[in-house]
Formats: structure tokens, sequence, C-alpha cells
């Protein structure tokens, strides 16, 4: 049995949750039915992306990173105004 708190909070039993198979950061939708109150799990992905909205996101992942490496390169000639062995001497 679970207990309403001042704030309208209501803690779900751990075993129950396993078996339906909430985590923590899953949502939930409300609703009220008979003077009940129904909770569903509203970001249930068990088997996670399908495979192709993994390679998109993984795709759009590598081309950012590749415009961040590109962004950080000196042109050619250019100097910082220090060299690595700089940081290092004591």
């Amino acid at each position: 049995m679970s207990k309403v708190t001042s704030k309208y909070q209501v803690s779900i039993p751990k075993a129950l949750a396993a078996k339906i198979g909430i985590r923590v950061g899953d949502e939930l939708e409300w609703e009220e039915a008979a003077g009940t109150l129904r909770a569903r799990a509203t970001t249930v992905l068990k088997a996670g992306f399908p495979v192709a909205e993994r390679l998109r996101l993984f795709d759009a992942a590598t081309a950012r990173q590749a415009e961040r490496e590109r962004v950080r390169r000196l042109p050619p000639g250019k100097s910082r105004g220090w060299t690595r062995e700089d940081l290092y001497r004591r």
C-alpha cells in the first residue's frame, strides 16, 4: 500500500514496478476510471529504438562530432601562442 504525500506524490512498490516494467524516468499517464485512478506507462520502449532510428541517430551524432573537430582545428601556420611542453614546465 502506498501513501499520498503532501505534494500528491505516490510511490510505486518496487516489485510491482519491476513486474510491469516501469523504470526510473518513465512517464505515467493518469486517468480517472469509474471513481478510481488508473496509471499507464507512456514511455515503455522495451525493445529499444528500431535499427533504422538508431542508425539515423548515430549518423547525426557522427556528423556533429566531425563538425566539432573541424571547428577546433587551427588553420595551417597559425599558432595558439603556447606549446604542449609549456604546459608541463614547472
